[in-house]
């Protein structure tokens, strides 16, 4: 647990490519940004954003002279060169997979593999850019590759990890208890974690995590859901709710500022 014993709060501001139905996130820039700032006074940390392409020094700009949430650039998915202009834009952390993507929702698959070399060149990168980390833990491979980088001096604590569940497809692993301890148990030192769950199971396993001293990441890229069956209005009112949770749990939920302290930012 960090020093703060605060939670840090991710918000995913992203369409959700398993429930298409719900239509609640921001389908444009100037919506996006509106998102983000107001999930920054629902109480977030972090917001986790697949910048606009072509839009993404502009977009981090505009986000900033609002608010001083940190900005994680998404889409690990995307190669290198496809992520040219995240690296320009320069946000505070930029999401990293740990090995190969192997999802599938209901209107799109994703089938890319990232090799080690790859996770080397982003570490050099991400370092020429004074761009933290974020790391994409899928299952126990993640951490073989996580340690080889760390055994090469490419990386520097903390190691900030996103563990995920029940992402549909070949890296797939349930929201269980007995998945997220197992995965806790064998995380490399120096670690500070957060949890993505898709599905119904959110809930659960974030309660427990927190409980744990670990972090959650919730919004509507993962579950746009407030509860089961009923769709949340925005972003911000899933943000709230979990705010509200962890600190029900007897842990605030940490600013960006103190935020920027428990990452090593």
């Amino acid at each position: 647990m960090n020093d703060y014993n605060k939670m840090v709060l991710t918000a995913t501001t992203a369409n959700s490519w398993i429930y298409p139905e719900c239509k609640n996130w921001a389908e444009n820039v100037d919506d996006l940004i509106d998102d983000v700032v107001h999930c920054y006074e629902a109480g977030a940390t972090i917001a986790h954003i697949h910048l606009p392409r072509g839009k993404e020094i502009n977009t981090v700009e505009r986000i900033r002279e609002r608010c001083d949430i940190l900005i994680q650039a998404g889409m690990s998915s995307d190669s290198i060169p496809e992520r040219k202009g995240d690296f320009e834009a320069k946000p505070d952390m930029m999401s990293i997979i740990l090995n190969h993507h192997d999802e599938h929702f209901t209107q799109v698959s994703v089938n890319k593999l990232h090799p080690l070399n790859e996770l080397e060149e982003y570490c050099k990168k991400c370092l020429n850019h004074k761009i933290k980390p974020e790391w994409e833990v899928w299952h126990m491979g993640s951490y073989w590759n996580l340690n080889c980088l760390i055994e090469k001096g490419l990386v520097e604590q903390p190691h900030i990890l996103t563990l995920f569940f029940n992402w549909p497809g070949g890296t797939w692993s349930p929201p269980t208890a007995d998945e997220y301890l197992h995965r806790i148990n064998y995380m490399p030192n120096g670690c500070e974690h957060t949890i993505s769950v898709m599905g119904d199971e959110q809930t659960k396993i974030a309660t427990l995590a927190i409980s744990k001293g670990g972090n959650v990441r919730v919004g509507t890229e993962d579950y746009p859901y407030i509860k089961k069956g009923v769709p949340a209005k925005n972003n911000a009112e899933i943000v709230a709710r979990m705010k509200r949770i962890s600190e029900e749990m007897g842990r605030e939920v940490a600013t960006p500022s103190e935020g920027r302290k428990i990452l090593g930012i």
